[in-house]
């Protein structure tokens, strides 16, 4: 490292910088094509309409860099799609660096969930419609809106299930009724 002076608001400062032999920063994407395939694990993620969807993760403790300069160290949660054309997407949490890498997979497989929920408040509930100036009436429009979004995904979920039974005990009284109507013919009485 050497040590370089630069203009910052009228003032002069010194920052460390890479000397002329030091490795120079690496792209995440770059980083996550030279990984050897051994450290990527593969995870279903969800069910699409096209069958399940498998993604392979990795996680890897790097350090970050900001203006071509050591910034801070985080563990990137890398995901490339497995195939003939690999697409990666890493993110950055704030989450701990011991939380474990499966935790970080359901989250992956979850967002499409949470993304159709505030697509259905904002079509279905009016999610979109608030006339508000500050954080606190925000905040609490989009709260009742996800609340009459819970409550009005519970109702179809019970009636569902009534429905489900209904339809379970008229089948299941149709063929005793039928049964009985085979003996009365099977026996002769009418």
């Amino acid at each position: 490292m050497k040590k370089r002076e630069y203009r910052h608001k009228g003032g002069k400062r010194v920052r460390e910088a890479l000397a002329d032999g030091e490795k120079k920063p690496v792209a995440v994407c770059d980083f996550a094509k030279n990984l050897n395939d051994h450290f990527w694990y593969g995870r279903t993620v969800s069910e699409g309409t096209k069958g399940p969807v498998v993604y392979e993760f990795t996680r890897r403790r790097v350090t970050l860099s900001r203006d071509g300069l050591p910034w801070k160290e985080v563990c990137p949660d890398v995901r490339r799609s497995p195939g003939k054309k690999t697409g990666y997407t890493f993110y950055i949490s704030n989450a701990p660096l011991s939380t474990r890498l499966g935790t970080f997979v359901w989250l992956n497989g979850i967002r499409w969930a949470a993304e159709q929920c505030f697509g259905e408040i904002k079509s279905e509930l009016g999610g979109d419609h608030y006339e508000v100036r500050k954080y606190n009436g925000w905040h609490r429009h989009m709260l009742t809106c996800v609340l009459a979004h819970f409550f009005l995904w519970r109702i179809k979920i019970k009636l569902e299930k009534k429905s489900a039974l209904t339809h379970f005990a008229t089948a299941r009284n149709a063929s005793r009724n039928r049964t009985a109507d085979e003996n009365i013919l099977c026996n002769g009485n009418h």
